[in-house]
């Protein structure tokens, strides 16, 4: 019922305009939401940068409606591209192939990738593409390994959710291609035939993961705010000999702020995504409705953050 409310919530115009009016809510937002703008963002990532705090920006929206929409995204990553180079900070950028227009047309949403990708390899940059629903999952390997992976090498990398029981294989085959992957547990709600059910199977198979892409993979990216996969992390790494210039961790922007700085100045790289742009009201609340005990897992984290700090 929940979920329910949740999802029908994000997908209601009236409410989406009386919340962007809102000013509570928009502060509420604020801590998970860099701003609507570009500049916005740029704010955020200069604040990171400073804490020496790595970065991926990523333009809030999904399954757009039309060719147009997919070019203005597009051109809203190529300008965040300039504005990175511009800032000399250590950030990338996080693309959803639907954004791109992958639904609407292929060769189109090809084709923006191929745009921001072919920027952020002048730059010396890089480009993470996003994993979106299950629906998703295969057309979204079956690019990246035949299309954008050959062309652009490893300026291009992929997210793999360990919800997923076929993930296990994909990491092999990622780890065999030498790409790289950034590794999460997965928010969507899928049918218990593609997806664990149980957390308890879906953290340890984030783990045999994580544990077989820090040995053998290329640079991954830790994406996870537990705190006992983290410690088990640092634990394997310890025990293969694993330096920490290996991998990341990664976190979502505003949350465990704390954990953040705290491993950034115990010497292990740490990049923060930060999600920015006009539809972050609908982010919000799908990301609730993906996993509610999201709510009660924010707004404990802002406690014990307020706790530390008094």
């Amino acid at each position: 019922m929940l979920r329910a409310g949740l999802l029908w919530l994000s997908e209601q115009p009236q409410v989406f305009h009386f919340v962007r009016r809102n000013g509570l809510a928009r502060r509420f937002a604020s801590r998970f939401v860099a701003g609507e703008t570009v500049d916005s963002a740029v704010v955020a990532l200069k604040q990171l940068t400073a804490a020496k705090i790595s970065t991926s920006l990523d333009l809030l929206g999904e399954s757009v409606a039309s060719a147009d929409e997919a070019r203005a995204a597009r051109e809203v990553y190529l300008q965040t591209l300039d504005r990175i180079q511009a800032a000399g900070a250590d950030a990338n950028v996080s693309v959803k192939l639907t954004q791109m227009g992958l639904d609407i047309d292929e060769p189109l949403g090809v084709a923006n990738v191929r745009s921001i990708v072919a920027k952020a390899k002048q730059y010396g940059s890089f480009v993470r593409i996003d994993m979106e629903g299950s629906a998703y999952t295969e057309k979204t390997l079956q690019l990246f390994t035949r299309t954008f992976y050959p062309e652009f090498g490893n300026a291009v990398g992929v997210v793999l959710q360990s919800y997923l029981r076929r993930t296990a294989q994909d990491v092999e085959d990622m780890i065999g291609l030498g790409a790289r992957v950034r590794l999460c547990k997965g928010a969507y709600m899928e049918p218990a035939t593609i997806a664990f059910p149980d957390k308890r199977d879906v953290d340890a198979t984030y783990v045999g993961c994580m544990e077989r892409l820090m040995e053998r993979g290329n640079y991954p990216g830790l994406a996870t705010h537990d705190q006992r996969i983290i410690a088990h992390a640092k634990a394997f790494a310890q025990a293969k000999g694993i330096p920490p210039e290996r991998y990341e961790f990664q976190m979502l922007y505003g949350v465990r702020r704390d954990l953040q700085l705290a491993l950034r100045r115990d010497g292990y790289n740490v990049r923060v995504y930060i999600p920015f742009g006009t539809h972050w009201y609908p982010y919000l609340m799908r990301r609730l409705a993906e996993r509610p005990a999201n709510i009660a897992f924010i707004v404990g984290n802002v406690v014990k953050e307020s706790l530390r700090r008094s």
